[in-house]
């Protein structure tokens, strides 16, 4: 096989694997909304407080693409079960900060991934770090050239 043929499959095989992952993770994430009687977007809510950290409705609006009527929709629902909280910016009080309750997600949420933080843990056990260095690298580039 020359390497252009190699290079060639190689890429095809980590799209593939990509486009599987990406289907298994929404599908665990709809069941896991599912479970705690959330809708998906509500779930998909939660991760991106997670991720960036308290945000405005206005930015949760540009992350998710829908519109502010329905953005307002999954945080009354979220603010409703307990998982978020909607507080006035410190530095200008006519905008409202959304973050997680910690307390909430650490008792109700965290359970649900535990399975999955073990088995993405024993299986980052297998790289090395030069391999890990790489791996963080296409996954954050990934992830940075997806987000709006």
């Amino acid at each position: 096989m020359s390497t252009s043929d190699f290079r060639t499959q190689r890429e095809a095989e980590i799209v593939e694997a990509t486009r599987r992952m990406i289907a298994a993770a929404v599908l665990f994430s709809h069941k896991v909304a599912e479970q705690l009687k959330l809708g998906p977007s509500d779930a998909q809510f939660m991760t991106l407080l997670d991720v960036h950290g308290p945000l405005t409705p206005g930015r949760l609006s540009d992350l998710t693409g829908l519109k502010t009527g329905t953005v307002t929709g999954v945080l009354d629902r979220l603010e409703s079960a307990g998982y978020v909280r909607r507080d006035r910016d410190p530095h200008d009080r006519r905008k409202v900060i959304v973050s997680l309750d910690p307390a909430q997600i650490a008792a109700r949420v965290d359970p649900h991934y535990a399975g999955q933080a073990e088995h993405m843990t024993g299986l980052l056990q297998r790289y090395s770090d030069d391999q890990l260095a790489l791996i963080a690298d296409f996954m954050s580039t990934m992830s940075a050239e997806q987000a709006p």
